[in-house]
């Protein structure tokens, strides 16, 4: 029985350990900071740039701008994390704060005093309405296996996830 609770706790620890690897992806960067900027469009269902070239350690300030017709979100995460933010997402729908191309500001206020995550208020993420702006400044100090997508249903699912490099 012993040697059981001990393989149990190994591979209990073991899997924290894997998964405290896989959650660097860097943080919020200040504006000081900013090494450079780069200009996204979100389109329906793909981003403009595809991919993004990144040295570690840089601070980078992304121009979001959502020119598709429907909502999208661009998030900085691993795949693990947007797996896990979806249901998140799919609950904002079925609650109607998020429609296919607005989002219901008050209705997110009023669930978000009772559900945090149905505020969306992510420092690594922004959510934007059809030809709505915004921007993230992230560093990208201790990111592995970083990819940007939109976790707005369905759309990670079609391949809405631009490739992040890390030099």
């Amino acid at each position: 029985m012993r040697t059981i609770n001990i393989i149990i706790l190994s591979l209990f620890i073991h899997s924290f350990s894997y998964a405290d690897k896989n959650m660097k992806i860097g943080h919020m960067g200040k504006p000081e900071d900013v090494d450079r900027t780069i200009v996204v469009k979100m389109y329906d269902n793909y981003y403009e740039p595809k991919s993004f070239n990144i040295k570690k350690g840089e601070t980078i300030k992304f121009e979001v701008e959502n020119v598709g017709e429907l909502v999208h979100e661009f998030n900085i995460a691993n795949a693990m994390m947007h797996k896990k933010h979806q249901p998140e997402m799919l609950k904002m729908v079925e609650n109607e704060i998020l429609l296919a191309d607005s989002i219901d500001k008050e209705k997110m206020k009023k669930m978000a005093k009772m559900d945090k995550s149905m505020g969306h208020s992510h420092s690594n993420s922004v959510l934007l309405v059809p030809s709505e702006k915004g921007s993230i400044i992230w560093k990208f100090d201790n990111a592995v296996n970083i990819e940007i997508a939109c976790n707005v249903p369905g759309h990670y699912d079609v391949g809405m996830i631009a490739k992040v490099t890390l030099d």
